[in-house]
């Protein structure tokens, strides 16, 4: 089975309205769709998909912003996908990301960064847990996966 992450576009996404360009390049990259939700995440989902950085002087800031307007939450996979998003996000604030990241074309500041991406496998099943119950996600053929992946018979 592929690797399973959680993205989503942040406050800031929606409302600079880059979310389809951001899809976008999911989709172009091979990635596939596999659950979104359209939702205004509240304090307590964005205390618990932020429950690692407990204790540290930025939590209350990570909350007040994700929590600020709506988000995109979406669950998708591909082979390896958390370590590719992860690059294709780029450096955590767009003033440090490298042109060609997701970052590094949509954001120039040090505050708001567009998106986030589950940094391990573990991760990735504690954050998607938060957002979707297992009858959410659907799982199908990416008709294009030969394609993608380059499987032979």
């Amino acid at each position: 089975m592929a690797e399973r992450t959680l993205i989503i576009i942040k406050p800031d996404g929606i409302q600079r309205q880059v979310s389809g360009q951001i899809i976008s390049r999911l989709e172009r990259r091979g990635f596939k769709l596999i659950g979104a939700k359209f939702l205004h995440i509240n304090e307590e989902l964005a205390n618990e998909l932020y429950s690692v950085h407990r204790g540290k002087p930025f939590l209350s800031g990570l909350v007040r912003f994700i929590s600020s307007s709506p988000s995109l939450v979406m669950v998708w996979e591909a082979d390896g996908i958390i370590e590719i998003f992860r690059t294709m996000m780029g450096a955590t604030f767009g003033c440090n990301a490298e042109t060609g990241t997701i970052r590094g074309d949509f954001s120039c500041g040090k505050r708001f960064n567009l998106v986030h991406g589950s940094d391990s496998s573990e991760s990735a099943r504690r954050e998607i847990a938060i957002f979707f119950r297992p009858n959410e996600l659907v799982n199908y053929d990416l008709s294009n996966a030969h394609w993608i992946y380059g499987e032979n018979d």
